[in-house]
C-alpha cells in the first residue's frame, strides 16, 4: 500500500531531551568521553580578562568548532556553521540546545586573530591529545615512520612575482665545513679559505653542500608569501605548503612541521627531528629523499637505526655505474674496472673528496667510452666525507627485516596522508600564511588521533558505564599536573 502525505509531522511538537536525540554510538559522542575538554580553560586562561568586558563565548565550544569542521572535513568556517545550525549531533557536542543561536561564522577568526594568533594553542592541545595516547598506552615510539606531504596553498599559480631570496644556513654547516678543513690537512692540503658566499650549492636535494647562506631567485605568490612554487613531474606546478609528519607502527601521529612547498624534505627533517628526538626512537624509517650524508651521520650518533630505501645510482645510460669502481680504504684510493687506481686529488667545500685517474692512462684504457667522455680523459670520482655512514645505511638496508619493515610505510604514513587529504580536508587549504596553516595541521592531526582514539576505547569498553567518570577524573587530574 502506497503512503501519502509525508508532510503531515513537520508541525509536529514532541518533547524529549536533547541527548535523545544523538544515537549512543554516534563518533561525537565517543570523541566526548575519550577527552575531558576541560584542559582548554587552562590553555587559554590568560587570553581572557578575568573581570572586564562582555562575557564571552565559552572557549571549550569556541574550540569545537573547528574540531568539527576538521573531522568531517567541512570546505570552510561559513559552511561549518550552517551544518551546525541543523545537525543536532553538532549541537549536542557543542553544548548548544535546539533554540541556541549558532555563533556567527567570522567569530572564530575574530578570536584566532586577536587571542590565539602567535601563540601555539593548536600546537598544545594536539601534544595533550598525544598525551592521552601515550596515558592508554597505545603508543610505541621505536618505530617512527617520517615523510611529508603538500597541500595546495590559497593562491593563483599565475599571481606570482621573482623575489630575491636568502637560503638560510642548513643545521650541519659548520659541523661540515670542520669536517672538511680536517679532511684536507689530513691530506696535506691548505684549508678552504672563508668566502662571503661560499658556492651556490644550496640547491643540492640531497644536502651534501657546505657554504654560507646565498641569494638566489625564486617564485613568490603576491596572494600568499609564505607558500612555495612547488614542482612534481611535468604537471604538477602550484604554490603550497610542506606538511612534514612523524608516526608510529600503529599510525599515532607523534609530531609535524609545516615549511614552504618549495624547500626539500632533507632541508626541513631537523626541524621535526628535534620535536621527536626524546620519545625514545630506535628506528627511524624514511624514504629516499632523506637518505643522504647528514641525516645519516645525524641519526648514527643519535644511536637510532636509519632505514632506507635502495637509491639507484645516477648515471648515464651506457658508462659504468659507481659501485663498479671499488674503493681501497688502506690506500685512500678507487680502483676502475680496469684495474688502474684513482688517486685523491682534493676536497671540495661540498664535502666530497675528488679521485682522479691519469688521462694518458686512461686514453689507451678499451673501456674509455664507458668510464668517462671528457675531453682530457680524466675520470672523476667523488667520495663524500660521510661516506662512512651512507655504508653502514646500506648495511642496515640489507639486515633480515627491514625491507619488511620499509614496507609498513604505505600502512603507516602514506595511509595518514590518504586519510587527511580524502576525508579531512587536507588536500588543500583555503587559509593564507604560515601560521594558519599551523592552525590547520595542528587541528587535522589532533582530529585524526583523537577519532582513532575514542574507537580503540569504545572497542576496549572503556567509554561506556562507571569508567567514564574515572576517566573524566583522571584525564582532568592529568591536565592539571
Amino acid at each position: 500500500m502506497m503512503t501519502q502525505n509525508p508532510d503531515k509531522k513537520r508541525e509536529q511538537i514532541v518533547m524529549m531531551c536533547m541527548d535523545d536525540l544523538v544515537p549512543q554510538d554516534h563518533m561525537l559522542r565517543k570523541i566526548d568521553r575519550a577527552l575531558n575538554w576541560n584542559f582548554i580553560y587552562d590553555l587559554v586562561e590568560e587570553k581572557y580578562s578575568p573581570d572586564k568586558g562582555r562575557p564571552s563565548l565559552d572557549p571549550v565550544m569556541l574550540i569545537k568548532i573547528p574540531f568539527i569542521q576538521y573531522l568531517y572535513g567541512i570546505r570552510s568556517m561559513r559552511q561549518t556553521i550552517k551544518e551546525i545550525e541543523v545537525n543536532v549531533a553538532y549541537r549536542w557536542f557543542l553544548g548548544l540546545d535546539m533554540l541556541d543561536p549558532v555563533p556567527h561564522f567570522t567569530t572564530f577568526g575574530k578570536n584566532y586573530t586577536r587571542r590565539f594568533k602567535d601563540t601555539d594553542l593548536f600546537e598544545q592541545i594536539f601534544q595533550r591529545i598525544l598525551q592521552e595516547c601515550y596515558r592508554f598506552k597505545l603508543v610505541d615510539p621505536t618505530e617512527v615512520f617520517v615523510d611529508a606531504t603538500h597541500v595546495k596553498a590559497h593562491a593563483n599559480g599565475r599571481k606570482m612575482q621573482r623575489r630575491i631570496a636568502e637560503q638560510e644556513a642548513r643545521f650541519y654547516d659548520e659541523m661540515l665545513r670542520k669536517e672538511i678543513n680536517a679532511d684536507r690537512e689530513a691530506h696535506g692540503k691548505k684549508p678552504l679559505k672563508e668566502t662571503e658566499n661560499d658556492e651556490d650549492d644550496h640547491n643540492d636535494p640531497g644536502g651534501t653542500g657546505g657554504g654560507g647562506s646565498v641569494e638566489k631567485e625564486v617564485k613568490a605568490s603576491t596572494t600568499d608569501p609564505e607558500s612555495g612554487w612547488f614542482h612534481k613531474g611535468d604537471h604538477k606546478e602550484v604554490f603550497a605548503y610542506g606538511i612534514e609528519t612523524a608516526c608510529d607502527k600503529h599510525g599515532w601521529i607523534l609530531g609535524y612541521t609545516v615549511s614552504p612547498g618549495n624547500l626539500h624534505d632533507s632541508q626541513t627533517f631537523k626541524g621535526l627531528f628535534d620535536k621527536i628526538e626524546t620519545i625514545g626512537i630506535e628506528k627511524l624509517i624514511a624514504d629516499a629523499g632523506y637518505k643522504t650524508p647528514a641525516i645519516a651521520k645525524l641519526l648514527l650518533d643519535k644511536g637510532i637505526l636509519p632505514v632506507f630505501p635502495y637509491k639507484s645510482p645516477m648515471t648515464k645510460k651506457g658508462f659504468f655505474k659507481k659501485y663498479e669502481y671499488s674503493y681501497d680504504e688502506y690506500y685512500d684510493c678507487y680502483i676502475c674496472p680496469n684495474n688502474k687506481t684513482l688517486e685523491y686529488s682534493t676536497t671540495n667545500r661540498e664535502g666530497y673528496r675528488e679521485y682522479k685517474s691519469c688521462g694518458a692512462v686512461c686514453a689507451e684504457c678499451p673501456y674509455l667510452a664507458q668510464c668517462t667522455g671528457s675531453r682530457d680523459h680524466v675520470k672523476v670520482i667523488t667520495r663524500h666525507v660521510w661516506a662512512d655512514y651512507m655504508e653502514i645505511c646500506e648495511d642496515i638496508r640489507c639486515t633480515l627485516g627491514m625491507k619488511d619493515l620499509y614496507a609498513q610505510r604505505k600502512e603507516t604514513i602514506e595511509r595518514l596522508f590518504g586519510t587527511a587529504k580524502e576525508a579531512h580536508g587536507f588536500r588543500y587549504t583555503n587559509m593564507i600564511g604560515k601560521a594558519r596553516m599551523m592552525m590547520k595541521a595542528g587541528l587535522t592531526f589532533a582530529c585524526l588521533n583523537l577519532k582513532k582514539l575514542a574507537k580503540m576505547l569504545d572497542r576496549r569498553g572503556m567509554l561506556d558505564g562507571p569508567d567514564t567518570n574515572f576517566l573524566r577524573k583522571m584525564s582532568f587530574s592529568f591536565s592539571r599536573a
